[in-house]
């Protein structure tokens, strides 16, 4: 439901104002009115002013932003850890944290920087000692003599190596060797040997064509591949250490100071939203005034706490709300634990406007016994049921999760509840091994009885939210809005009359004078709700006859679980059918979550919210701790 809100005007001494906000920041149920349209009259505005900040109070402002910037940018350079939460007040020693604050960041800016070198350099070992590795192996055996001349390469592409050497026979004449292997990290590693000579005229065509060169250092030439890989391999774990080392401070330092820098940012929060907060506030010569909206049944509550904290020098008046404020009121959702996990689906639409219906009650309501009759199998609820109280258990600290699996619950509920009433059981399982019967009828076979049925549920439906659109007609004072949706109401049942006395349902007796009624209220739908208002029944009409699909989709479903059945009693294999049973009804459990699911959501977000549902609402935003 929509919770009834209060106009509330706050006022008091200015020196009080700081504290008056800080309770109502602890209380969380007052939401600060920006303007002061509709709270006092234009005579007295003259009189009234915006809170203006002092100097002093300005530069706290700036100094614990500028501080706020540098916390956060302090915390970039911690690691993710979980500290423990430190009790120290920093207001009291804020000064002092503002001063180390610097060094501190300057501090692990440094390890950051020397371990982003040590990084780099750590990967160009890596890079040297894979390429080693591939490479050793094929000129292990090579003559090296003073004529000859070494070059590594890296070839990204391996499409590139019949290029590559019709380039370097075109240069050399054919004097030059090309070897390649794999290298351990997935690249193309390669040597070309070819003469001194030769060797800058090479390089130039190999920039050029921009294949890269591996240059090793030069400490290490000269040295044999075993002596170069112990190298290696104690450069590599020396740095590795120093990197080791460095995490370790880092982490020192987090695990000292990381706890009384988060209070800090938390009290920092703290003080610059009751700063930000001053912004809204107004003001007379001596006093402050805060204007709001807040939950009618609090009132009571925050006026008491506001009278033992300021023994009667901060003041709680409710005033009046005229009609001109409906538009401005926020919208708070307020509904019993059972509906409550419905607001998740609620929340799909816009806000409907205060002193309106709110959708949640319904569509809890209707959405799990729609789902129900769509799905209905007693099987499948189950499995469902399973799966909802599994995800409940698991995902504990998950809001909306929880609440789609409480969604879920329910539903499976009215899947088993339907599919008794079916008389199904994973298909006609249910029937083959404990005799499930239906108990009002079979969907397989009996299509007419379920689309009635199905026309029956949409008509009620339907129906009901056009009279909830004619008690918010009312509500709203809108008399012509009233009169043609209660017209519509009974048209529509007029129509339903006529067609079945028609199909010879009820006696043919009532035709006529259904028939005079609808040539009577035709002409007042029209005075009343426009030119439009006939097409907007016919509309309404096609509405109603859109829930055949809640008979359509379910005998899909039904239909789905039969063939399974079949198709594992074809096999003529207990295990082939088993496998071939569970893979059919696994889609259609999956699909018998979506569909009913998508289209329960269609039939009340088209069909029924578009008949009294008005969006428009402003959110309830209560100044709160953050």
């Amino acid at each position: 439901m929509i919770v009834r809100m209060s106009k509330v005007e706050i006022a008091g001494m200015k020196e009080l104002l700081e504290d008056t906000l800080e309770v109502l920041r602890e209380e969380g149920i007052f939401q600060i009115e920006t303007e002061t349209v509709g709270f006092i009259d234009r005579a007295e505005e003259e009189y009234i002013s915006t809170f203006s900040m002092d100097q002093k109070a300005l530069s706290e402002k700036l100094l614990l932003e500028d501080m706020k910037v540098r916390l956060e940018e302090l915390f970039s350079l911690m690691p993710k850890i979980t500290t423990r939460r430190s009790y120290i007040e920093p207001e009291n020693i804020i000064d002092t944290l503002r001063r180390l604050l610097p060094g501190h960041i300057k501090f692990l800016e440094g390890l950051m920087k020397k371990k982003d070198l040590l990084q780099r350099e750590l990967s160009e070992l890596i890079r040297y000692k894979n390429f080693m590795d591939a490479i050793e192996p094929i000129i292990g055996e090579v003559e090296k003599t003073e004529e000859i001349d070494f070059i590594g390469l890296t070839i990204k592409e391996p499409e590139a190596i019949p290029h590559l050497r019709k380039l370097l026979f075109k240069i050399t004449d054919g004097r030059y060797e090309l070897f390649t292997n794999r290298s351990s990290d997935g690249t193309l590693a390669g040597v070309l040997i070819t003469e001194k000579r030769l060797s800058e005229i090479i390089r130039k065509a190999l920039r050029d064509e921009r294949i890269p060169e591996i240059t090793l250092p030069s400490t290490i030439e000269g040295l044999t591949f075993a002596e170069r890989l112990r190298i290696f391999n104690e450069k590599i774990e020396e740095i590795n250490r120093a990197i080791q080392e460095i995490n370790s401070e880092v982490q020192r330092f987090t695990l000292r100071w990381k706890p009384l820098y988060d209070r800090t940012l938390e009290w920092i929060d703290e003080r610059l939203s009751i700063m930000k907060a001053t912004a809204h506030v107004f003001e007379t010569r001596m006093c402050f005034i805060i204007y709001g909206w807040m939950p009618s049944d609090a009132v009571t509550t925050l006026s008491r706490r506001l009278t033992e904290r300021f023994g009667g020098r901060v003041t709680l008046i409710e005033k009046e709300i005229f009609e001109e404020d409906l538009e401005r009121i926020p919208v708070m959702l307020k509904n019993p634990p059972y509906f409550q996990p419905f607001e998740v689906m609620v929340r799909l639409l816009p806000l409907p406007r205060y002193g309106t219906f709110d959708p949640t009650p319904f569509i809890g309501l209707f959405f799990p016994i729609f789902f129900g009759m769509i799905l209905g199998d007693a099987g499948y609820g189950i499995v469902l049921l399973c799966l909802s109280i599994f995800s409940l258990r698991r995902f504990k600290k998950k809001k909306n999760l929880q609440d789609v699996s409480r969604i879920i619950f329910i539903c499976s509920i009215y899947s088993i509840f339907f599919g008794i009433l079916y008389g199904e059981f994973f298909g006609e399982v249910g029937h083959k091994l404990f005799g499930l019967e239906p108990i009002c009828i079979e969907r397989r076979t009996a299509v007419i009885p379920m689309l009635y049925f199905a026309l029956a549920v949409g008509l009620f439906h339907v129906l009901i939210g056009l009279l909830l659109g004619v008690i918010t007609g009312i509500k709203k004072r809108t008399k012509k809005e009233a009169i043609a949706k209660s017209i519509d109401i009974l048209l529509i049942i007029a129509t339903v009359i006529a067609v079945s006395a028609l199909c010879g349902i009820i006696p043919e007796r009532f035709v006529s004078p259904i028939i005079t009624l609808i040539i009577i209220l035709l002409p007042v739908l029209i005075i009343t709700g426009g030119l439009l208002a006939p097409l907007e029944l016919i509309k309404t009409i096609g509405n109603i006859i859109s829930y055949a699909r809640i008979m359509a989709i379910g005998l899909t479903s039904v239909l789905l679980a039969f063939v399974a059945n079949r198709l594992a009693g074809m096999t003529g294999n207990i295990i082939a059918g088993a496998v071939v049973a569970g893979l059919l009804h696994l889609i259609n459990i999956i699909l018998g979550v979506f569909s009913p699911a998508i289209h329960s959501m269609r039939l009340h977000y088209v069909e029924f919210f578009s008949k009294f549902i008005e969006p428009g609402g402003r959110r309830f935003e209560p100044f709160r701790k953050i």
